[in-house]
């Protein structure tokens, strides 16, 4: 008796589900129709019927994508196309719904996100050649037009740089005008000297070379109160001294005895020394 009621309870499970998809396949049908029909609105309710029945039906997602791409609603084409291939049961549906997500980045120029979904495309059939067609369209279209975000970034890069550019250019400008000015005032001065190396003014060196001799010259020079021994063979300071007082003192004694005893008649020149 037991097994009997378990088998008429599945028995009427399986009939619920059958007309549960039954009623979902309906909805879809009459969405796919209504698409044909240009009455993108209508195909929308019926396909988000089929979804409140089976929030996860591949089907229904992909075709409700396809609606709101029609409708150039590509955020939200976006997303059925993601759900769709999350919960797709064969390869050829997720083929299906990544050809169309790369389909979608196409139309908003995101060629990056583009490469990638047609790749994924790809993945899950590899023959599919309007597929690699659009693949190949997009590689191209990523390489001669980058992102919005990093072309305004690279054209800030530009401004900047031409700006420094500018400052740069400007510098060198009031840089070569000083020199020039200066130069001016060199070849007008008189007291300019060309060589400062060799040249001295007003009997200071002028390099190191001298000053390193004038300073040699200062420590060699014997200080003029420090007394100096004799070489060997000549006489000292005191000695020449001693010599020159005793000569004055003879001399002195001659004149005086000149003096005593001077004789008329006309003086005899001396014979000069030069």
């Amino acid at each position: 008796m037991k097994n009997k009621l378990f088998y008429i309870f599945i028995i009427g499970a399986l009939s619920f589900i059958q007309a549960q998809e039954g009623e979902i396949i309906n909805h879809i049908y009459d969405g796919n129709s209504e698409v044909e029909e240009g009455a993108l609105i209508a195909a929308e309710k019926s396909y988000r019927k089929a979804l409140s029945l089976a929030p996860e039906k591949s089907t229904a997602l992909h075709n409700l994508g396809n609606t709101h791409f029609l409708a150039e609603q590509y955020e939200e084409a976006s997303q059925r196309f993601f759900q769709t291939q999350k919960f797709a049961s064969s390869k050829e549906e997720k083929h299906r719904a990544f050809h169309n997500m790369g389909n979608v980045f196409m139309k908003k120029k995101e060629y990056q996100k583009a490469v990638e979904a047609y790749k994924n495309a790809l993945r899950n059939n590899p023959s599919d050649d309007e597929t690699r067609y659009n693949y190949a369209l997009a590689k191209e279209l990523l390489k001669n037009e980058k992102p919005p975000e990093e072309q305004e970034q690279d054209d800030k890069k530009d401004q900047k740089d031409q700006k420094n550019k500018e400052q740069d250019d400007e510098q060198d400008k009031d840089q070569k005008d000083q020199k020039g000015d200066q130069e001016n005032k060199d070849e007008q001065d008189p007291n300019k000297e060309g060589d400062q190396g060799n040249n001295k003014e007003d009997g200071e060196p002028k390099n190191e070379g001298d000053q390193n001799k004038k300073e040699k010259d200062q420590q060699n020079k014997p200080p003029e109160n420090k007394k100096q021994a004799p070489n060997e063979g000549q006489l000292s300071p005191q000695q020449v001294q001693s010599l020159l007082e005793a000569m004055n003192n003879q001399e002195k004694k001659v004149q005086d005895k000149v003096n005593a005893k001077k004789v008329k008649g006309v003086p005899v020149r001396g014979k000069k020394d030069w």
